[in-house]
């Protein structure tokens, strides 16, 4: 299926389906940040990494304010660039490095964001994610028309309030899905 021929799921959580035996994204929510004719770009939003938002600064040479939450779970954003940084935030602001996918939400790729954040100075709610999760041109397309994902709006409570072992679940649910109702055997009666 041609990009020209579906619309761009910016801005949308594409859902695992139980079937997706992918180790990087078997039961995942991504969200997607860009989606054109030329590929995909998303970050997943469930998946944490064995470290925090502290050891993120530290490594960074960054010191936290007294009243930051350094044992913030950073996630694996996905399999692409594993060490880059993406802080996926609310609102979006003027950062160094940083593109607006909506009116309320933004990916951030720049320094000057982390130490507002260290700061307490940074946007209220954000997510900080290690790597990113991408398409070639036509293949997300050709995965979705696989039935690999489901797709649907995101919703920003599930993007940064929703504990992340639920978030998959309630992704969902958004669009109508009960995941524990979708059989993992693919085939014909």
């Amino acid at each position: 299926m041609a990009m020209t021929e579906t619309k761009s799921l910016a801005n949308h959580f594409l859902i695992a389906m139980p079937s997706l035996e992918d180790p990087n994204f078997s039961h995942t929510v991504t969200y997607i940040c860009e989606h054109t004719a030329a590929g995909a770009m998303g970050i997943v939003i469930n998946r944490p990494l064995r470290i925090t938002f502290g050891e993120v600064l530290e490594h960074m040479q960054i010191t936290p304010g007294a009243h930051v939450d350094v044992d913030l779970p950073v996630l694996a954003g996905g399999p692409v660039q594993g060490e880059h940084g993406f802080v996926l935030h609310s609102p979006p602001g003027q950062w160094n490095s940083s593109i607006s996918i909506s009116d309320a939400i933004a990916v951030t790729t720049s320094r000057d964001i982390l130490m507002a954040l260290a700061d307490g100075k940074g946007p209220t709610r954000y997510l900080l994610t290690l790597g990113y999760a991408g398409w070639a041109a036509g293949q997300l397309e050709r995965e979705m028309a696989e039935n690999a994902w489901l797709s649907g709006p995101a919703d920003a409570h599930i993007l940064f309030d929703l504990p992340l072992e639920e978030r998959w679940r309630a992704a969902a649910a958004l669009i109508g899905i009960d995941l524990n109702l979708l059989s993992t055997e693919v085939g014909h009666a």
